[in-house]
């Protein structure tokens, strides 16, 4: 079951040519999770193959200009595809008044359901495999960050054991593998955890941009395998990213280290740093975590299963 992680744009305030706005796409198990929608969102997720019909949620981070422009196209286009599932966006308040007065003044053609849900801090969605929480950030709008994290997966089925034990092959496997117990012939009880190993942990992705340093973010995010985290500024301009309520690529480390994430890569990045000046960020944040990587436009993550 895959669990990929595309990056569709890394600028923030305004769209460049090579940097589009800041936005990303989970696919898993071919459903794809979009988090914004900026400006030219369409236009990325075409050069990389995604296709919108398969969009099952949007998360919007908040209500700027540069995270919420795009959704009218993607909304329009979804109606070009015979779209028949509904689409559910979840965000900050004004959300819902923004999708409604766009397709009231564009006249769009939408030939399908459009859920709007207005977010508060907590478990989102939830499904049998996974679930999507959102947590306050701290910016000049009502923010959030949102984390997507599969449930535990069961252990290993060990058939030796079940052997040992006496336990013929067949449906009684199946039940134990599926966390049942059962009671053979000479009425001894078996329980999951007697043929099976510890329960694997699920995949976690966390998304966070435009906020203040907190340091509550860490505990929201830890242990995920990939975040995506604003780096907007570098260290030299703490006084700067404090005004505008956004963070430097060293706070952005600083939260990925307390958080103990596998991977931080960096995003929204101020369009005053050009291609080459965005290694001053890349620098600062691997003084205080490492294994950052500088994202780029389409640039893609695949997260494999935990043994």
């Amino acid at each position: 079951m895959n669990f990929e992680v595309f990056v569709l744009g890394t600028s923030g305030m305004m769209p460049l040519p090579n940097r589009f706005l800041t936005s990303a796409m989970v696919r898993r198990n071919g459903e794809l999770f979009l988090f914004d929608c900026g400006e030219g969102t369409q236009v990325t997720l075409k050069m990389l193959n995604l296709k919108w019909k398969k969009i099952h949620s949007i998360f919007i981070s908040h209500m700027h200009a540069d995270h919420v422009t795009g959704l009218p196209g993607i909304l329009m286009l979804s109606s070009q595809v015979d779209r028949e599932e509904p689409l559910t966006l979840y965000g900050p308040p004004k959300l819902k008044e923004y999708v409604d007065t766009n397709r009231r003044i564009l006249d769009m053609y939408i030939n399908y359901e459009i859920i709007v849900k207005t977010v508060e801090p907590g478990v989102i969605l939830e499904t049998e495999d996974f679930v999507v929480r959102a947590f306050r950030l701290s910016h000049t709008k009502p923010c959030l960050g949102y984390v997507m994290q599969e449930k535990d997966r069961p252990g290993e089925f060990h058939p030796e054991k079940a052997q040992e034990l006496g336990i013929p092959a067949g449906p009684l496997w199946g039940k134990l593998q599926r966390g049942g117990t059962v009671t053979l012939s000479d009425g001894r009880e078996i329980v999951s955890s007697d043929v099976m190993g510890e329960k694997r942990g699920g995949r976690k992705f966390a998304y966070v941009t435009d906020s203040l340093y907190l340091p509550s973010i860490a505990k929201e995010v830890q242990h995920s395998d990939l975040l995506l985290c604003e780096g907007m500024f570098t260290s030299d301009m703490e006084e700067t990213a404090s005004e505008k309520k956004h963070m430097t690529a060293g706070q952005a480390a600083q939260i990925a280290k307390d958080a103990e994430v596998a991977k931080l890569g960096l995003l929204h990045y101020s369009p005053r740093y050009g291609d080459r000046e965005l290694r001053f960020l890349l620098k600062d944040a691997r003084n205080i975590f490492p294994n950052t990587i500088l994202t780029k436009d389409r640039m893609s993550f695949e997260i494999p299963l935990k043994d």
